[in-house]
């Protein structure tokens, strides 16, 4: 039975051992040799002192190794905390690791540089997970695990006492008051969405399926464990691939990637300078995208160009994995509306005026969710989860607290949810949803900044 994320893991190390688990670049892994990976790290994290319901960062990029880490991390009791190995390290990788009393790090030599700047707070070890140890990884501050070190350890592994409704990762996001923060999901929240990917998108264990999105991203999730629940493939994309068109499509057509997920803006860019061909990347049979308004022009062009694909559009924050859904039937017509669907299985979605009256049809409202793939809160900021995580505001006696999300939609005549937009300053960039607060905490940190204000400006 499947009721931990890590276990996805263990019963295709059973079922398709020899299967490969993970491609990254040159390199591959199969199922088995990643179930033995991940273990050892789950060993060296224990024998280390981390205890069920601890954090464990991630700060690598993405990599063989670092899904490795997330595995082994959970396998230990533990929750991951994917921290964006881009992003500043003296500002927000270092919050993130004090707010979220961080004391092991999964990173590795790449990031060597940025370690100088996580001296403050908790952190006290660091497990380097390169390939071989030939990089420099010395440094006073913190002990250091290298690989070499790890390869050592006991590769059996011996299950924790974890259930479903643990936290399996926390991932942080933008914030109101300037501070980022962070979502907390449960390995339930996030296996009933990865369930309903599984099953509606019919993935077996010969699909070799994309992952493009960073980890610190929620889109990571389906490509992740959904791979691992049917032993399928899951084919990193590179930095390089990830940002140039061309390269997108030689990716695919290289590696005969057969379900693809991204934001619109990137599908767009593909349709734009991608050099497409009427029928190119056949291999495709899922093309599916969340995080932003696709534009129905250029989706239009993408599903005339490149017919063979089902076009699914996914809706929904962090908070509540993807809740709503739709597949795109046929081209639609420039300039329309691209629906943003019904409920997943297993989730309730429904619609609140301003007076929290149950909206009519094709009338206004805030959408609302429950259901077993909504977060179990923000990391410690009660407050917060006490304004999101609410009792049903129309009144019903139902048990569950439901989250009010943002956004407004309505309902249209065949019972799809259009989305309208926001009720607060929270914009989106690339997928990202960013707190347009945040950004002038920011600049408001500059000594010769006296006043701000961030406004939005469409592309």
């Amino acid at each position: 039975m499947r009721y931990l994320l890590h276990q996805l893991l263990e019963a295709s190390a059973v079922e398709h051992g020899g299967r490969v688990a993970v491609v990254d670049g040159d390199r591959s892994c199969t199922y088995t040799e990643l179930d033995e990976m991940s273990s050892r790290i789950a060993n060296h994290l224990q024998s280390a002192g981390v205890r069920q319901g601890d954090r464990v960062g991630v700060y690598l990029q993405k990599s063989l190794e670092a899904v490795a880490g997330l595995y082994g991390i959970m396998k230990a009791g533990a929750a991951y905390v994917p921290i964006d190995p881009n992003a500043p390290a003296a500002s927000r990788a270092a919050y993130i690791i004090e707010d979220c009393g961080i004391r092991l790090l999964v990173t590795n030599s790449e990031m060597s540089e940025q370690w100088a700047d996580l001296t403050s707070g908790p952190l006290e070890e660091l497990v380097v997970l390169d390939e071989n140890d030939e990089s420099d990884t010395s440094q006073d501050r913190f002990k250091v695990t290298t690989r070499s070190q790890l390869d050592e350890a006991d590769p059996s592994y011996i299950p924790t006492s974890v259930i479903g409704q643990d936290l399996a990762y926390i991932l942080y996001t933008s914030g109101s008051t300037g501070a980022p923060k962070g979502v907390k999901l449960s390995h339930l929240n996030a296996l009933s969405y990865v369930r309903w990917i599984v099953d509606h998108f019919e993935l077996t264990e010969f699909d070799r399926i994309s992952n493009h999105p960073p980890l610190h991203f929620d889109m990571s999730i389906p490509d992740l464990f959904g791979a691992a629940w049917v032993g399928a493939a899951l084919y990193l994309v590179g930095p390089k691939a990830a940002v140039f068109p061309i390269q997108i499509k030689r990716f695919i057509e290289n590696n005969e990637i057969t379900v693809w997920y991204s934001v619109p803006s990137v599908l767009s860019m593909l349709l734009q300078r991608g050099k497409l061909q009427s029928g190119s990347m056949p291999s495709l049979r899922i093309l599916t995208f969340a995080g932003e308004v696709f534009p129905s022009k250029f989706l239009n062009e993408l599903m005339e160009l490149v017919p063979h694909p089902r076009y699914i559009n996914q809706y929904g924050p962090t908070e509540t994995n993807v809740c709503t859904y739709y597949e795109v039937p046929e081209p639609p017509d420039p300039g329309a509306d691209i629906p943003i669907g019904r409920a997943i299985s297993d989730v309730d979605t429904f619609v609140v005026t301003d007076d929290d009256r149950p909206a009519d049809p094709g009338e206004s409202g805030e959408l609302l969710v429950r259901g077993s793939t909504v977060m179990r809160g923000y990391w410690g900021d009660p407050d917060k989860t006490a304004e999101t995580l609410v009792a049903d505001p129309v009144g019903s006696e139902l048990p569950d607290l439901v989250y009010r999300t943002g956004d407004l939609v309505r309902m249209n005549q065949d019972g799809d949810y259009e989305f309208l937009g926001r009720r607060d300053n929270q914009i989106k960039s690339r997928g990202y949803r960013i707190e347009l607060g945040e950004i002038e905490t920011a600049l408001y940190g500059h000594a010769l900044v006296r006043e701000c204000a961030v406004l939005p400006v469409p592309d």
